[in-house]
């Protein structure tokens, strides 16, 4: 399925718990990737810190930017969230937002070789946490390379009136990369207003809603053990038929006559190996 890339607003939370609960529910093989320069969370909360080593995405952009080692080095920084059984893995992200800004120059590159993931041997999808683009360097590259992009909100007026920037923004950077439409959708999560007047306000289609279910979000947030019969993550499981569905039409809009399809990267073989290793 390529990248899908989740992104919030300035203020609107629960990009990486929701990123998380997809992952876990996720039924193809799938790398979720903490792109957020802010920095990653996953590794201090839902993990514990349980690691024999440093690893993550600011790893692969120190070994990048001083020999190019991206393609030999990608497999061994992630951590199987479901060992061994490599379908679900994590790239942790940088653990000092300060470390954000050697990941700048490599965004496109990192998009480049995500976008390859889907035609490896085995294939993965790969699930982007890009976080608040209010932040300081934002990946707009990856957010360009999406298949599909979802921009996640609660349902109240102050997150609602943060999006609608977003919203704006996502969209004035995509059409001026001449990146073809349709990919762009709304997450909504929790309570507040309904799916169709937020639509309607903020002019673009809620691809799902999301319960408000604490209990699951402690848990994501920081460590303990998840329950496939909650709430929140029945709805995160659910929620890969929709992105599937867009997908599909997206692509069949794209290979009508005329349409040009975007040159296909090099397909990476994952390694057979030990290098993938779990920390839970």
């Amino acid at each position: 399925m390529a990248i899908i890339a989740l992104v919030s607003a300035k203020g609107s939370p629960g990009v990486t718990t929701t990123a998380l609960a997809a992952a876990l529910s996720w039924h193809r093989r799938l790398v979720l990737a903490e792109c957020d320069p802010a920095g990653g969370s996953i590794l201090a909360g839902y993990l514990g810190g349980a690691l024999d080593g440093p690893r993550g995405i600011g790893e692969l952009a120190v070994g990048e930017l001083r020999d190019g080692s991206l393609e030999s080095t990608f497999w061994s920084q992630l951590v199987d969230l479901d060992a061994p059984r490599r379908e679900r893995l994590l790239l942790p992200g940088v653990v000092d937002p300060a470390q954000a800004g050697s990941l700048v120059p490599l965004w496109q590159r990192f998009a480049d070789y995500f976008t390859g993931l889907e035609r490896g041997v085995p294939p993965y999808d790969v699930l982007v946490d890009c976080g608040r683009l209010a932040v300081g360097g934002p990946p707009w590259p990856l957010l360009r390379a999406a298949a599909v992009v979802l921009l996640v909100t609660r349902a109240h007026l102050p997150d609602l009136s943060a999006t609608r920037a977003t919203v704006r923004a996502v969209e004035r950077d995509l059409t001026e990369h001449r990146v073809p439409p349709g990919n762009l959708r709304l997450l909504v999560v929790g309570d507040g207003h309904g799916t169709s007047e937020i639509s309607k306000v903020l002019r673009l289609p809620v691809i799902a809603r999301l319960p408000h279910d604490p209990r699951t979000a402690e848990v994501l947030a920081h460590g303990g053990t998840v329950r496939a019969n909650r709430p929140l993550m029945r709805a995160a499981g659910a929620l890969e038929v929709p992105v599937r569905a867009l997908l599909d039409r997206r692509r069949a809009r794209l290979a009508w006559p005329g349409a040009t399809p975007a040159r296909p990267a090099s397909a990476p073989i994952v390694p057979t190996a030990p290098g993938v290793s779990g920390a839970v």
